[in-house]
């Protein structure tokens, strides 16, 4: 079964959490989805990126982590996908990511060194 973690600013009681869920849910129908948390202040992406980090860290891998914090939201901002420490990761390419990247044993070893910020 896979495991799909969900952060976002959507606030707890929004209907967007459950939409999201429900879309999730229509295409993998056994998953398990986690909330790790969707109340992280509207649009603060720092907040975001430390909440993303912090809950998502200790995950086994091969679990699908889902972001969304996006001041940029319905603009032309681009997606993005990719596979970190065996984990993988979705959301908005707007720098939400950069703790875990900085953070990655595997990153750490390349020496690559991730935006600070794309907003």
């Amino acid at each position: 079964m896979p495991i799909i973690t969900l952060t976002t600013d959507f606030g707890t009681g929004s209907p967007y959490v459950a939409a999201m869920k429900a879309v999730i849910l229509r295409t993998a129908p056994d998953a398990t989805l986690v909330d790790i948390s969707h109340d992280v202040p509207p649009f603060d992406m720092a907040e975001g990126a430390f909440v993303l980090w912090l809950g998502t860290r200790h995950f086994q891998p091969g679990v699908v982590h889902v972001g969304v914090v996006d001041p940029g939201v319905g603009t032309e901002r681009r997606p993005i996908a990719f596979a970190l420490d065996g984990s993988f990761y979705v959301g908005p390419d707007n720098g939400l990511f950069d703790m875990v990247i900085r953070e990655s044993e595997m990153v750490a070893a390349a020496g690559f060194e991730p935006a600070t910020t794309r907003l």
